[in-house]
């Protein structure tokens, strides 16, 4: 089976290579060439640049059983995946995301019958853009189209909360507060990358993945006051947290309002009955605490090279601040 990946080194796509290699299956990967992830040697590279239309055009020009697309964050890049490869792939691999379902949940449980409607991140929505336009090609016969949704996924990452995971890990690495949002206690699914590679892996080529959208995550949920005391456990630095609610988190900064209100402000579980009934029974390997023991080493090295923006550190100790005396 020959696999197309767009990407191939990014935090979700490299587990997929590899998984992918693994179990046999004849992998490319188009990318700008410029990770020092080292691919394995059977994996043919096509340097290229997704914004060099005549380049990435002549991908078309071979017939491909599979296309992963990891690098559509819009409608017009979906367009072209539709000039470039309608009737010349066997199926055509949609990345999307978790956080696309409606927010605020009404349910904790989240099924793929959940509709995807999220008015608080435009990330979020121009998924779900991508998702509806895809399906409707579908229907037409235009492209055969398979969506997989991927919710928190780590590999070499901590991960972030409205804040990136490498100045949440500074922070605790140098005992400055650390904000939680809300109480702490909301429910949170974390991935890790290796899990995720197994099905999705399986959905490749699969006719009963042709026309469906699935979800793929972990079945291990954790509160993120938790979350944060592992993330500071494997880096040996201080948890000192200051829990505030998300509301007022995202008047400091309006930008944090797609990761908090979009997505992470709430508890949610994913159902992954659907994607086992296609793809196969997959009972993570790799817990939340191993995945954070697992990329702690990294970021210890980012870290050296971090330069931390001060103004950005300088409103959260100010946050801290005001939270705290609110409580006195």
């Amino acid at each position: 089976m020959r696999v197309l990946y767009i990407g191939g080194t990014g935090r979700i796509s490299y587990a997929c290579v590899r998984h992918s290699v693994e179990i046999g299956q004849e992998v490319t990967v188009f990318n700008r060439g410029r990770s020092s992830e080292p691919l394995p040697p059977t994996v043919r590279q096509i340097t290229g640049d997704l914004n060099d239309p005549a380049a990435y055009r002549r991908l078309g020009h071979e017939p491909w059983d599979v296309v992963c697309q990891f690098k559509a964050y819009d409608l017009p890049r979906a367009e072209l995946d539709r000039e470039v490869f309608g009737g010349r792939c066997g199926q055509y691999v949609f990345i999307s995301s978790a956080s696309a379902y409606r927010k605020p949940p009404t349910t904790w449980r989240i099924t793929e019958d959940v509709p995807v409607a999220n008015p608080y991140w435009p990330y979020s929505q121009a998924k779900a853009d991508i998702e509806h336009r895809l399906l409707q090609w579908h229907a037409n016969g235009e492209l055969p189209v398979t969506i997989v949704r991927p919710s928190h996924t780590n590999r070499d990452n901590f991960p972030g909360t409205f804040l990136g995971a490498d100045d949440l890990a500074w922070r605790m690495l140098n005992a400055r507060p650390t904000i939680v949002h809300g109480d702490g206690t909301a429910l949170w699914v974390i991935t890790h990358a290796d899990d995720f590679a197994r099905p999705f892996c399986n959905l490749l080529g699969n006719p009963a993945a042709l026309g469906e959208a699935f979800h793929i995550t972990s079945d291990e949920a954790n509160t993120w006051n938790d979350i944060l005391a592992a993330m500071a456990d494997s880096l040996r630095g201080t948890l000192d947290p200051v829990h505030v609610p998300s509301e007022t988190i995202v008047k400091y900064n309006p930008a944090w309002t797609g990761p908090l209100l979009g997505d992470k402000a709430w508890s949610v579980w994913f159902d992954n009955a659907k994607v086992q009934r296609v793809a196969g029974d997959f009972p993570p390997r790799v817990s939340m605490r191993e995945g954070m023991a697992r990329a702690a080493a990294r970021h210890r090295d980012r870290l050296t090279h971090l330069n931390p923006d001060p103004a950005l550190h300088a409103l959260l100790d100010r946050m801290a601040e005001d939270q705290r005396r609110l409580t006195l």
